[in-house]
């Protein structure tokens, strides 16, 4: 069976995606601080299969906005990593549980960037092995900031999905 959007996804999708652009902007003076994984798994949690939607809008504002250079190749693939991680998760599973993990899965996408992204450095960059792992550990310390910075916003994941699916619910 086709899963056909409705015009109010129609409509949310496109100011999801818009959200997580702006977020990601107005957090930009904290290096790596961002609700963009947090957002990311949200979505996933309440969507599902059509989170996707409001993610890549995000991807492609941002390429917009920021210039499609070589740095956003990786997006198409990085949040993307996330998302079918996300849906891998147990969905009926206890809240406090829930909470937990969600946030560690969050953090770990964060500390895990840098490790995500190294493969296109290194096919874009021409980069070997041992350059590649170099790579890796010099971005260490803001890996680590990315993955703590997500660990406090994945704790937001499953209030933030609870009301976000009770508006729907309400609205649909």
């Amino acid at each position: 069976m086709k899963s056909r959007l409705k015009l109010w996804e129609i409509t949310l999708f496109p100011l999801l995606g818009a959200f997580m652009s702006v977020s990601k902007i107005m957090l930009e003076f904290l290096p790596n601080i961002h609700m963009l994984a947090m957002l990311t798994m949200v979505y996933t949690v309440v969507f599902r299969k059509k989170a996707l939607i409001p993610i890549y809008i995000f991807v492609l504002i941002h390429g917009v906005i920021a210039g499609f250079n070589l740095w956003w190749i990786p997006y198409i693939y990085l949040w993307t990593v996330l998302w079918g991680v996300t849906m891998l998760l147990p969905q009926k599973v206890p809240t406090k549980f829930k909470v937990i993990m969600y946030a560690v899965v969050c953090s770990l996408h964060g500390f895990l960037y840098g490790t995500l992204y190294a493969p296109m450095q290194a096919l874009m960059f021409g980069l070997n092995f041992k350059q590649t792992i170099a790579w890796i550990i010099a971005g260490l310390p803001f890996d680590a900031v990315h993955g703590i910075g997500n660990l406090f916003m994945g704790l937001l994941i499953v209030p933030l999905s609870s009301v976000l699916s009770k508006t729907i619910k309400r609205f649909n």
